[in-house]
């Protein structure tokens, strides 16, 4: 496990926010990643039978991790994966979803994230707010110009919202046609109906957009998750507004 020193605990009242230190840590934001991802979102996991969300990337990648102080339960978590790192892996784990072929450019500079959960009862905003903070962090200490990844939107309801959503951000959030990415496996948006009515903006979507990133294209059908992946880009040169104070040092 690559471990990153030199970050400090962010607090938010209770919560403290931190890289991942030991094997055990790492456990515990998978045991969360389960519990959000097969068992709010039905995911089929290979790792179902243990009781945890793993793959062979999270020995490559870092792990930050939000704690709630009283009662030493990981309720947020995301996971990086550094260009350092990605120089040891096979493929970006986006790869697996999306044709990122426009990008290759941008690899030596870009951080991928991914994996990103926060715990049911802790959804109120802060625990968004600390993962960004420690993620401000983490690409202050290597250097990153782009971070990427995808954002996840639940096909629980048929894909209605999923489609409705790329709908809306294709109008306004679309990058330029040279960082567009194309999806191995489409969600098929012409043969879903895109009259759901209106839901709140997924919050992970939510900060992207707010930070300055932009949606690279149609999103990918990801059957094993039962979700809509959008990839996100974000360039550090767009940062908006409050997110400056988090990754300008």
């Amino acid at each position: 496990m690559q471990l990153t020193e030199g970050i400090a605990p962010r607090r938010e009242q209770r919560l403290t926010v931190r890289v991942a230190e030991t094997a055990q840590d790492v456990q515990r934001a998978q045991k969360l990643r389960f519990e959000v991802f097969a068992g709010e979102m039905g995911a089929q996991l290979a790792s179902a039978a243990q009781g945890i969300d793993r793959d062979e990337y999270d020995e490559l990648c870092d792990h930050l991790i939000v704690e709630d102080r009283s009662t030493g339960r990981v309720v947020g978590t995301y996971r990086m994966l550094s260009p350092a790192a990605a120089r040891r892996a096979p493929s970006l784990y986006s790869e697996h979803e999306f044709d990122i072929a426009r990008l290759g450019h941008l690899r030596d500079s870009l951080i991928e994230v991914g994996r990103s959960c926060v715990h049911k009862k802790y959804r109120s905003g802060a625990v968004i707010a600390l993962l960004w903070s420690g993620l401000a962090d983490y690409v202050n200490q290597h250097g990153g110009e782009y971070l990427a990844g995808c954002a996840s939107v639940s096909l629980a309801d048929g894909g209605h919202q999923a489609v409705s959503l790329y709908r809306q951000l294709e109008t306004s959030h679309l990058s330029p046609t040279d960082w567009r990415v194309f999806p191995h496996l489409p969600l098929p948006l012409d043969r879903i109906q895109d009259d759901a009515a209106p839901a709140p903006m997924p919050p992970l979507i939510k900060g992207y957009l707010r930070a300055g990133a932009y949606v690279c294209g149609e999103p990918a059908w990801d059957p094993d998750f039962n979700c809509a992946d959008f990839f996100m880009l974000l360039p550090m040169s767009r940062l908006n507004g409050r997110y400056n104070r988090h990754f300008v040092a």
